[in-house]
């Protein structure tokens, strides 16, 4: 097959990909002066296994994405985000997951869960699962240390030891919660970023 078809077909399958929105798994495609396709222009398959932010950083960047997008976080967290089959416990959003990430102070991104509604507006909601077996801890002071305004938003009720007390505190683009589990709560467990609707 010559060169100017195989490239038609793959721009023809770009442009079905591309409306079916920008959570696509793909970026759009160039071609070179001799009329192959760039494969700089195709997402990679095989995302860094580090990231060269440390948490901190990583924080500020993810509320600076809103409205999230698996593009963006993908980007962002230099992973590749998986989606869920619709109907694996929600028909309303798209649910995606990742394999775990590992930040350049140490701490362990176990799974990011983003979820993004199938239909009409919405910037997205996320949550980052932290590895609290391995890699670098962080602490509720460490956590104090960079948001000074945390309050209290919610205390276990006593049924179960996976249950969280979580710390939030409000900014214009909405709320962003840190959980400490019942059985370890000493060691960061999650990072929700909760949009204003």
């Amino acid at each position: 097959m010559k060169k100017p078809i195989v490239l038609a077909l793959v721009l023809a399958l770009m442009s079905v990909l591309a409306s079916c929105g920008e959570n696509s798994a793909f970026t759009s495609v160039s071609s070179t002066p001799d009329g192959t396709t760039d494969a700089n222009s195709l997402q990679s398959d095989n995302p860094p296994d580090n990231n060269a932010m440390d948490l901190w950083k990583t924080i500020d960047t993810l509320t600076q994405q809103i409205p999230f997008s698996q593009q963006k976080v993908e980007t962002v967290l230099s992973t590749q985000l998986t989606e869920k089959p619709l109907g694996s416990g929600n028909d309303l959003y798209h649910l995606f997951e990742s394999q775990p990430i590992t930040l350049a102070d140490g701490v362990i991104i176990f799974n990011v869960d983003l979820r993004i509604k199938c239909s009409g507006d919405h910037p997205g909601f996320l949550v980052l699962e932290m590895d609290v077996t391995g890699g670098t801890g962080v602490t509720l002071e460490q956590i104090q240390a960079q948001y000074s305004q945390l309050t209290i938003t919610n205390t276990p009720s006593g049924d179960s030891l996976e249950e969280e007390y979580s710390y939030s505190q409000i900014f214009p683009w909405g709320k962003l919660s840190f959980g400490f589990k019942a059985r370890d709560p000493e060691r960061l467990a999650s990072i929700a970023f909760d949009p204003n609707q």
